[in-house]
């Protein structure tokens, strides 16, 4: 079963361009339903029917799992048998009239601008080119708008500076281009030119932002980060990457497909 699951990771992540963070979600979603159909005596897709299916979503809900978790987890199980049928696998998707719990999408608070100019500050108490790469995505992140993930995800050849205006190429389920007026990122062209050359450890690495180990920073390294000029600007508790985002999408530009 799980050959199966890896083929459908791989047109995911080949074919649809999926983000590396969604194809993960995918990986233990799938995974550990396969796990429950195997426990259960079932070898293959093909024999899966729609009451081991309800009997795999009840088990996630007595288990204690949050909504949100057992609807993701829902969503992730009726995208892989939707490929399943289309690749000939099933003959027909046993998912399909098994609804997803409703969840009720709450909108984080957003942080007022003092705040925000309060945790943009954090980063200047020190001289580091950790620093100062942390100065520049604070910056991106106000002045774009952009997903933490896409954020991660870019690579030095994806930033064009370019007169008074900076261009990304944000890459996923759907390429687009944004624009952000250079003046709403004063620390980046220094980052570039300074701070990133010391970072670096190997010239083939195209990581815009890197840690300490020369390596792309991922998702969770920036959260570190985040966390740590939370704490120093008084702001425990009020500082998510969700309240982040939702606070500066205000300033996003338009984008351009």
């Amino acid at each position: 079963m799980r050959h199966q699951i890896e083929a459908f990771l791989r047109h995911s992540s080949t074919e649809k361009k999926f983000s590396n963070n969604t194809v993960a979600a995918y990986k233990n979603d799938l995974f550990q339903m396969a796990d429950f159909f195997q426990e259960k005596g079932t070898q293959r897709w093909s024999d899966v029917d729609h009451d081991l299916v309800l009997g795999y979503v009840t088990d996630l809900k007595s288990r204690g799992y949050a909504l949100t978790t057992v609807a993701r987890k829902t969503a992730s199980a009726k995208t892989l048998f939707k490929f399943l049928e289309k690749a000939g696998a099933i003959p027909s998707a046993p998912i399909e009239n098994i609804g997803s719990p409703r969840v009720m999408k709450n909108t984080p608070q957003r942080l007022s601008d003092g705040l925000i100019r309060d945790l943009l500050r954090q980063p200047d108490k020190y001289p580091t080119p950790e620093a100062k790469r942390d100065k520049a995505m604070l910056e991106l992140l106000y002045a774009s708008g952009m997903r933490i993930s896409d954020m991660m995800s870019l690579n030095v050849d994806d930033v064009n500076l370019d007169g008074d205006s900076v261009s990304f190429t944000v890459r996923g389920s759907k390429a687009r281009n944004a624009t952000v007026s250079l003046r709403h990122l004063p620390t980046l062209k220094k980052y570039l030119d300074e701070s990133r050359p010391q970072l670096v450890h190997h010239k083939a690495e195209r990581a815009l932002f890197l840690n300490r180990l020369g390596q792309r920073l991922t998702r969770q390294g920036l959260w570190q980060i985040v966390k740590t000029y939370a704490r120093q600007a008084k702001l425990d508790g009020e500082v998510t990457l969700r309240a982040l985002r939702h606070s500066f999408v205000s300033n996003t530009p338009k984008t351009k497909a």
